[in-house]
């Protein structure tokens, strides 16, 4: 039975597990090095800190996760989150990164983030027609963007609302989760 649950920096090494495919064969993710464990252990960390990293687990063991961190640098964006999901392969098309992002949706949105933005490597119809499915619309495209395994890349940018408006008072984002 699927279930998404808080991510932990227990969960490093398994996580690791299933982006390690992505960075080494494909050009889904642009990091041309996969990242040490220490390393996605930090991202973890960081992501829980400000926004937040959730895994989808099925008996047991981990099969994807999603995560929001910061869209951009500048303060005036702190209501914006960028977002990524991975999937391990034998379980893409079931769900589950559909459940990943609804859980993180609330999340963030509980939290004061107001938009959503999502970057797709192109060509990627699955990952294309994912976002669509969960409310993301198409802002526009990246033009060779990106170089891997030799060859420019495009990517697509996608934007969803969260909320209509931060939250005020003691609830609301604190800059300095940015690291400004």
């Amino acid at each position: 039975m699927m279930r998404i649950r808080a991510g932990a920096p227990a969960d490093a090494a398994a996580l690791l597990d299933i982006y390690r495919p992505y960075v080494e064969g494909t050009a889904i993710s642009f990091e041309l090095v996969t990242p040490s464990e220490g390393e996605f252990r930090a991202r973890i960390d960081k992501a829980l800190a400000g926004w937040d990293w959730l895994v989808a687990e099925d008996e047991g063991r981990c099969v994807g996760y999603a995560y929001g961190s910061a869209h951009r640098a500048r303060e005036a964006y702190r209501y914006s989150t960028e977002v990524s999901a991975y999937v391990h392969p034998r379980h893409h098309r079931r769900g589950v990164a559909r459940l990943l992002y609804a859980r993180l949706f609330d999340s963030l949105a509980h939290k004061g983030y107001c938009a959503a933005f999502a970057g797709v490597a192109l060509p990627n119809e699955a990952s294309v027609g994912l976002h669509g499915s969960v409310g993301f619309a198409p802002v526009g495209v990246f033009h060779a963007v990106g170089r891997k395994f030799d060859r420019w890349h495009d990517v697509a940018w996608f934007e969803r609302k969260l909320r209509d408006a931060p939250i005020s008072g003691a609830a609301a984002i604190d800059s300095a989760r940015l690291d400004l």
